[in-house]
């Protein structure tokens, strides 16, 4: 059997953030009433013309920046027909020929060296409305009873990247996408979120054997709402092709949904082409020539990328846990401790677990790593709590750290004999095997102690008890 290859380039649609649509002033808001914002241009009324967000402009020239994209001196908005429900022109408003961004280069760092993923354009267009598919067992238009529309996001600002197909894994398609979508966050362009569509991933794919030259049939997977979703469904669609080319077949270009709970892919439809969409300039909008000083402000604005710090942290964490702390966000909790005193395992530690779900005030700092520091010698509440209030208000580490655990083992030992002494079926079944109910002894210890007693010695001491009574 040959040696298989995947072939993979992503188109990723962005939703930006900003204050208002793309073509005229409704706000850009998101879990609003069904159809409470929208206004006669973005329902394409009659006689209404769009006006552009010129700051939606910006942002996406400050994103081709930020993925290494050459800027167009002059790009075109243009027309795109499809008759969809949620299209109520029966166009978008899109970018053709000439977008704003094109020939980037995107670095995803790894611990073999990494990998360098091109990036055909980033372009500005409006996105589509919400179609709401009501009935059958999936949520999507295969098998529903009918669908609802909702025109909010009609008109919100989108950018897609189209990458090349340069990712050879569904772990590769992965990692970009992490890191792209937090290079998106902090440059505060979205707030990106999958499971709100705020960031929307399809992804081309194809199979060739190694070593092989050019493309074979690509198909195109599309409604996968997390990293997770767009790996496995990628792993899907392989081994379905690999199926298919070692049986004698042949790959059908066409569109296809990837079921989770099968982990499986469907058909959807035919894969369009350009031509079907009958692509020609929007003559109601002229030109953009984006100017040379707006462009080197932009330019100055960039931060240090996401990708840039994940190499640095590398040599302090290794390279998995920097890749999870920056592009989960967490890095800067990482920080924060380091800053303060506290070695960079631990810091990272403590970032990814405890505060995965907090974000401490940066006052909290140095009372939050003198806490961590000594967290073996306090009760677990009182951790728990001390790092829950660090988000909202200042706290004492002299206060948190007085919240000792109560760990000398003579105070302990005779309330573990009388717990033992008063269970003396559950003595028996965890003397017969039933390991499992040493647990239950250490929750009645920390009952009695009402959470004070210093579980790892409370485990020694019941351990030690039960194996020689």
């Amino acid at each position: 059997m040959p040696e298989w290859e995947p072939v993979v380039g992503l188109e990723i649609h962005v939703q930006l953030k900003t204050r208002t649509k793309m073509f005229c002033r409704c706000p850009n808001a998101y879990a609003t009433a069904p159809n409470t914002q929208t206004c006669p241009v973005c329902l394409a009324f009659p006689g209404t013309l769009p006006t552009p967000n010129e700051t939606a402009v910006e942002w996406t020239l400050k994103l081709g920046l930020a993925l290494g994209c050459d800027i167009a001196e002059r790009a075109l908005f243009h027309r795109k027909h499809y008759p969809y429900p949620d299209l109520p022109k029966g166009y978008q408003i899109s970018q053709y020929d000439e977008p704003l961004c094109v020939d980037g280069r995107f670095a995803v760092p790894g611990a073999d060296g990494g990998f360098e993923v091109g990036i055909v354009r980033a372009h500005l267009e409006e996105d589509a409305a919400k179609t709401i598919h009501v009935g059958g067992a999936t949520g999507r238009i295969v098998g529903a009873a009918h669908s609802n529309i909702d025109f909010n996001r009609g008109g919100t600002p989108l950018v897609e990247i189209v990458t090349r197909p340069d990712i050879h894994s569904a772990d590769q398609a992965k990692r970009f996408l992490q890191l792209l979508r937090q290079t998106i966050v902090e440059l505060g362009l979205s707030d990106a979120e999958m499971e709100k569509g705020q960031l929307r991933a399809d992804a081309n794919v194809s199979i060739r054997e190694v070593r092989e030259s050019g493309y074979r049939t690509r198909t195109e997977l599309k409604n996968m709402n997390s990293f997770n979703h767009i790996a496995r469904g990628i792993e899907a669609e392989v081994r379905r092709q690999t199926a298919i080319w070692e049986s004698g077949g042949a790959v059908v270009q066409e569109t296809l949904d990837y079921e989770v709970k099968s982990d499986t892919v469907t058909p959807r439809r035919r894969k369009e082409e350009a031509d079907d969409y009958r692509y020609f300039p929007e003559p109601d909008l002229v030109p953009i020539e984006p100017d040379a000083a707006v462009l080197e402000r932009l330019r100055s604005e960039l931060p240090e990328l996401p990708g840039e710090r994940i190499g640095v942290l590398a040599d302090s964490v290794g390279f998995d846990a920097a890749l999870d702390l920056v592009t989960t966000g967490n890095e800067r909790k990482a920080r924060l401790l380091v800053e303060h005193g506290l070695d960079w395992a631990t810091a990272a530690n403590v970032a990814m677990n405890q505060l995965a779900t907090i974000e401490p005030l940066p006052e909290n700092g140095a009372a939050l790593v003198a806490i961590i520091e000594r967290r073996d010698a306090i009760t677990r509440d009182a951790l728990m709590d001390a790092l829950a209030r660090s988000a909202t208000a200042p706290i004492d580490a002299d206060e948190v750290l007085a919240q000792t655990v109560v760990a000398d083992t003579s105070e302990l030992e005779p309330l573990v004999d009388r717990i033992l002494a008063a269970s003396p079926g559950q003595v028996a079944a965890y003397k017969g095997g039933k390991e499992g109910l040493l647990g239950y002894f250490v929750g009645q210890v920390m009952k009695e102690t009402e959470g004070k007693a210093d579980p790892k010695v409370v485990n020694e001491l019941l351990r030690a008890k039960l194996s020689s009574s």
